[in-house]
């Protein structure tokens, strides 16, 4: 069986549980997903899963790498029983092409786009309104199993924790970690309402801790927050990898961030995620297994941006307009942080 989801870094995340449930069923099928480069990273290491990895930048000719190498797996197969085509996007369906395989499981049509139905021969269940991690669940519907339980298993080395572990001593302060960038940049809060944030968390005993990857944009924005705060804050922007990144996010008692890898990666882990919703529908998009301290903008967003209630929008509409975020108040992301802050407290 062949799995092709490029990326991104919180899709790929929101397949595990797909994993899982695949393995459960049939313990002994060869499982084999072609995947994007930095995703990869992320997942190496995922128990009983044989990885392909396409680069993005390399075009067609990466393309025919792919059959290139799936054709020298398959050897006598000739071919994949089944192909789980679970990314709509032009350049993924294009690549599925190239995967040789007898059933061709894709989307529903309401999902579908970029001509993805030429290039499958079978569809998941049409549900709408429901999270993207259960609309991945169900590529195993057609296969004549059903997702009962979602496991995560994320792939985290001992060393990833041990790194992770030494960041910062283990004495008892609650942690407050800022992933402050999405890679759309108009879902993105402001450095001067993170600040106000963090600095209200340090008030109340927590430690801050800030995180992210090496972009420009990443640095700009994390130091901004760090020279509008009043208090300080670990700085560990750029200093992790993808393998340790989850294990850094599992020391924190909550995370904040917009709608994002970080996010997912989070909430896998096991860590509360107070996330900024306004651009995106947190029902669809937000953390999985607990949304109660996400700040939900959406619906006013769509009223002011597209003149109509988010109940009667096309369900997965991105609304990211310039200064849609300024929905998003200092005022409200405190009130979530006091709802875990409480929670924790009363134990």
């Amino acid at each position: 069986m062949c799995l092709l989801r490029l990326s991104a870094l919180g899709d790929v995340t929101h397949v595990l549980p797909l994993i899982h449930t695949l393995r459960a069923a049939w313990p002994q099928v060869a499982l084999t997903w072609v995947i994007g480069k930095g995703e990869h990273r992320l997942l190496d290491g995922l128990p009983d899963v044989d990885f392909v990895i396409y680069d993005k930048k390399s075009g067609l000719a990466g393309m025919r790498a792919v059959r290139g190498e799936l054709r020298s797996r398959l050897g006598p197969a000739r071919r994949f029983d089944a192909l789980l085509q679970m990314q709509v996007a032009a350049r993924a369906n294009l690549l599925s092409a190239f995967i040789p395989a007898r059933q061709r499981i894709g989307f529903d049509a309401a999902r579908s786009k970029d001509l993805h139905g030429l290039f499958i021969n079978q569809r998941i269940p049409d549900r709408p309104g429901i999270h993207v991690l259960d609309a991945l669940s169900s590529f195993c519907e057609p296969l004549g199993l059903r997702q009962n339980e979602v496991v995560w298993d994320m792939p985290v080395p001992q060393d990833a924790f041990d790194w992770a572990r030494a960041q910062w001593p283990d004495d008892g302060r609650p942690v407050l970690m800022i992933s402050p960038c999405s890679s759309h940049v108009r879902r993105n809060w402001y450095p001067d309402r993170y600040a106000a944030l963090a600095d209200h968390a340090a008030d109340a005993g927590w430690r801050v801790v800030l995180c992210g990857g090496r972009s420009e944009l990443e640095r700009q924005t994390s130091d901004a927050i760090l020279a509008a705060m009043r208090h300080e804050a670990l700085d560990l922007v750029g200093k992790d990898t993808l393998k340790q990144l989850p294990a850094l996010l599992s020391r924190a008692q909550l995370l904040v961030t917009p709608d994002s890898g970080p996010m997912h990666i989070a909430n896998a882990m096991g860590t509360k995620v107070l996330g900024l919703h306004a651009a995106s529908n947190p029902a669809r998009s937000g953390p999985y297994s607990d949304r109660r301290f996400c700040v939900d903008r959406y619906d006013d967003a769509a009223r002011r941006y597209l003149g109509k209630p988010a109940a009667d929008l096309k369900w997965g509409t991105k609304i990211e307009f310039d200064d849609v975020m300024s929905l998003v108040t200092v005022d409200d992301a405190i009130a979530a942080f006091e709802r875990r802050r409480a929670e924790l407290e009363t134990g």
